[in-house]
C-alpha cells in the first residue's frame, strides 16, 4: 500500500473512532445537560481536524498555517460552515433535551446516529482538504 494508501485508511479509522466516540457520548440520556454536552462533541471534532492533519503532514497544526487555510478557504466559506456546524450543533442538543423527555431509548439512537452523521460528514470534508493539499504539495515536490 502507498503511503498516500495509509494515510487515507488512518483517516478513515480516525473520523470513524471520532464518529463513533460523538455518537456513544450523544446516546447517554442526561436531561438538562445537553448543550455541555454538544461543547464537548464540538471539542472532540477539533481534535479529530487535528488529528487527521497530523496523519497527512506529521506535524502538529499551527497557528500559522491555520490562518493560512482560513485565507485560502475564504472568510465567506468559513462563515458559512461554521454557522452551518454550530445551528446543527444547538439543533442536535435540543432533539436530545426533548427525546430525553418525550422519545426515550429511541430518541436516543436518533440523536446518536445525527451526532455520529455530523461528525463524519465534517471529518470526511476536512479529510479531502487535507488529501488535497497533501497531494499538491507532493506533485509540486515531484515535478521539480
Amino acid at each position: 500500500m502507498s503511503s498516500l494508501g495509509k494515510k487515507r485508511l488512518e483517516t478513515i479509522w480516525a473520523i470513524a473512532g471520532y464518529a463513533a466516540g460523538g455518537s456513544t457520548a450523544c446516546a447517554a440520556p442526561t436531561p438538562c445537560a445537553e448543550i455541555p454536552k454538544q461543547i464537548l462533541v464540538a471539542a472532540s471534532d477539533i481534535l479529530m481536524y487535528t488529528t487527521i492533519w497530523k496523519i497527512y503532514f506529521q506535524e502538529d497544526l499551527s497557528q500559522k498555517d491555520l490562518l493560512g487555510m482560513l485565507t485560502e478557504l475564504g472568510l465567506v466559506t468559513l462563515v458559512g460552515a461554521g454557522t452551518a456546524y454550530g445551528v446543527a450543533r444547538g439543533s442536535t442538543a435540543l432533539l436530545k433535551e426533548v427525546s430525553d423527555w418525550v422519545a426515550g431509548p429511541a430518541g436516543w439512537g436518533a440523536c446518536a446516529a445525527i451526532t455520529g452523521s455530523l461528525t463524519g460528514i465534517v471529518g470526511i470534508a476536512w479529510a479531502m482538504y487535507c488529501d488535497r493539499r497533501y497531494c499538491e504539495r507532493h506533485t509540486h515536490v515531484l515535478s521539480s
